[in-house]
This record gives C-alpha cells, sequence and structure tokens, in this order.
C-alpha cells in the first residue's frame, strides 16, 4: 500500500503538480464545501463583475451537500456528489485560482483541460462514506447563499480528510489507468 501523503490547504499551482494520480492523502486545513446551486451563484457574481464570498486562490472546493448535525455533532453525514454536476463551472474557477476539487466521478474534457493549463488536481472521496468522512470535519460554518440549505456555500476545517488522487495537472486519470490494466 502506498504511503499517505498529507496534503495542507491551500495548495499551490507548484503544490498541485506534485500530486500524481493514485496518490492516496490526507488533507488538513480549510475546505469549502459547495454543490451545483452554489456553483450557480458563484459563477453569476463573477459574470457581473462581483467577488466571490472567499479569495479562490490556491483552495479546494469539495461537492458535498451535508445532512444535518445530529445533536453534538459539528456536521452531518456528508459524502461526495457527482462531480460531472460541476463540469460546466469549475474550468473558470480553476483558472482564477482554484487548485482542488474533491467529489466523485469523472470529469469532462473541459475540466482537465483546464486542470493541465492552470495547475489543479481532483480527488476522489469514497461515495458511501458520508458518516466515515464526517468524522474528519473539525468545524463548520455557512459562508454564503443559506437560502440554499444543505447546498450552502460552507467552510470546513478538516482533519485528516482521507482521499485519492484521480486526475493530476498532467492530466493522467486513475479512472483510465485502473481500466487499462485490466483490458484484455
Amino acid at each position: 500500500m502506498s504511503n499517505v501523503i498529507k496534503v495542507n490547504t491551500p495548495i499551490t499551482r507548484e503544490m498541485a503538480k506534485e500530486l500524481k494520480a493514485g496518490d492516496i492523502v490526507s488533507i488538513n486545513g480549510i475546505v469549502y464545501a459547495a454543490r451545483d446551486a452554489a456553483h450557480k451563484r458563484m459563477t453569476e457574481l463573477l459574470e457581473n463583475g462581483e467577488r466571490l464570498p472567499f479569495d479562490i486562490e490556491g483552495q479546494v472546493i469539495y461537492y458535498v451537500g451535508p445532512c444535518p448535525a445530529k445533536p453534538g455533532e459539528i456536521i452531518g453525514s456528508a459524502g461526495p456528489t457527482t462531480s460531472g454536476r460541476m463540469d460546466a463551472y469549475a474550468p473558470k474557477l480553476i483558472e482564477i485560482g482554484l487548485t482542488g476539487m474533491i467529489g466523485k466521478g469523472a470529469r469532462n474534457a473541459d475540466v482537465i483541460n483546464a486542470m493541465i493549463k492552470y495547475g489543479a488536481v481532483y480527488f476522489g472521496a469514497t461515495g458511501g462514506a458520508g458518516a466515515l468522512i464526517a468524522k474528519s470535519i473539525v468545524s463548520e460554518e455557512i459562508i454564503a447563499f443559506p437560502e440554499l440549505g444543505p447546498e450552502a456555500l460552507r467552510k470546513l476545517t478538516v482533519k485528516d480528510f482521507p482521499a485519492i488522487v484521480i486526475i493530476d495537472s498532467s492530466g493522467k486519470n486513475l479512472y483510465e489507468i485502473g481500466k487499462a490494466k485490466y483490458k484484455i
């Protein structure tokens, strides 16, 4: 089994370029949580010449709409959502500074091309492991779009968030590498 690489946020473009498809990582620091509704709102802000609710330079966005927290817990189950829902928005966000995305599932060519051009990485989180992933979230704060409920933009502090590099900044894709191993 590979060694786990500690990744601290924010992630510079140079740091993103050091991570390779297949690397197992443990993410620590601030991660922003947003799904498609929040991405649409962020894109609208940019199109109107307005600022985003946070400085996106070097940041990581986790594609999640967490469940409500039970009494005494910080956050409810926080499993990844399908990343393809954000593909229409991700290239612009990567261009203006986003260096990491966490989700599940494939990404389209526009996203991968932006990752290669600007230096970003796509991490996979295990679908169905939302309760386990929630244990790595040590604080949560809604910073924008509270009316979106679970899809509000959140600032999460994570400690030892488990993930794997699915697509690296050179475009190597673990999904394709894995399939090729078993192709006859």
